[in-house]
């Protein structure tokens, strides 16, 4: 009899410290979801690490797993392969995969604007001072298939240039876009900031020219016709989406409610949430780059439709899959998941 209560008491400090161990791990009723991002540490993407550094994911019961990946190329591909279930990635892919027949859909808009620099190298092997003299220079974006491959094609494009007129080289986000351009492993790049900035930090403002730039309302206009151009943005495949439309409503509206956070708040306040490692050594240019950004965010998560139609030009500009293909592009977004369309 001892030894059943000596058993009994054994198996029920067992049962609570397996209880106290789990506290904190997530929501008791909550969702897990994992969100793989190209570039976790890009200001484009900065809503989804704040939303998870407010507790606004949680708070809304999903527990999200963020994983950093390199580009939006690779993304795409986790998601395909299955490792993960939602993308932070730009809208693009979502046209890009109907064309090849995958139904892809964004639920959520982070960005207004693409963010996207076409700059010269200032150790560039040529002079180049137009998107023409591009032909034949080594050209940097993050990774083939990503977003700022799909800029750079659409702008040779739209400048009489064949894709191939410029040798396209594969330079990551940050650091490694950098140095590639500071060093002239590239005589231009698609860059995204703070990479931008920083290298003009670097290098000097005046030693970096600047062929094209769409971080403003102005340029966004001036490159592709809208206002309005979505970019980074949450999707997921529409099977995952019908089979969690609650998980992905939840994830809308912690997505929604930081970017309102974020209306009401000061760069610096901001940058004050977000992972130091994030500044990279150098924090006055990532407050900086968010002061610019600010406005840029989006305030409501909404896709409009002729936002997304000028993303569909872009790409049959630069995607012969895409040119060639019907695309439906309601299938391609939904704004049905936000707070203020659920």
């Amino acid at each position: 009899m001892r030894k059943q209560r000596c058993a009994a008491v054994l198996l029920a400090a067992v049962v609570l410290v397996l209880a106290v161990g789990g506290c904190g791990r997530k929501p008791e009723s909550g969702r897990r979801v994992v969100i793989g991002v190209g570039g976790r540490t890009l200001p484009v993407y900065l809503p989804l690490v704040l939303a998870q550094r407010l507790g606004y994911f949680g708070e809304a019961g999903v527990w999200v797993d963020i994983q950093g990946l390199q580009g939006g190329s690779k993304a795409l591909q986790a998601l395909e392969g299955g490792s993960v279930d939602v993308v932070a990635g730009y809208y693009d892919h979502t046209i890009q995969m109907q064309a090849k027949r995958r139904a892809l859909t964004s639920f959520v808009t982070m960005l207004n604007r693409p963010e996207l620099v076409l700059a010269v190298s200032p150790a560039a092997r040529k002079p180049i001072h137009s998107i023409a003299d591009l032909a034949g220079a080594n050209v940097g974006v993050s990774a083939p298939g990503s977003s700022t491959d799909f800029f750079l094609k659409y702008v040779l494009s739209k400048h009489g240039l064949a894709a191939d007129a410029v040798s396209v080289q594969a330079i990551g986000t940050a650091a490694t876009a950098v140095a590639a351009m500071a060093h002239g492993r590239v005589d231009a790049a698609v860059l995204v900031d703070p990479a931008f900035s920083l290298l003009q930090r670097r290098a000097g403002a005046d030693k970096v020219e600047v062929l094209l730039d769409a971080r403003s309302s102005e340029g966004v206009e001036q490159t592709f016709g809208v206002s309005k151009y979505p970019a980074s943005v949450l999707y997921s495949s529409s099977r995952w989406l019908d089979g969690n439309r609650t998980t992905a409503t939840a994830l809308a509206e912690a997505i929604v409610r930081t970017l309102r956070w974020i209306q009401g708040h000061s760069a610096e306040e901001i940058a004050a949430r977000m992972p130091a490692e994030f500044a990279q050594d150098d924090r006055a240019t990532y407050v900086e780059t968010i002061a610019k950004m600010k406005d840029g965010f989006s305030t409501d998560g909404t896709i409009s439709v002729d936002g997304a139609e000028a993303v569909r030009k872009v790409l049959a500009q630069s995607d012969r899959t895409v040119a060639a293909a019907e695309i439906d592009l309601s299938q391609t977004y939904s704004n049905d998941y936000l707070p203020s369309h659920g």
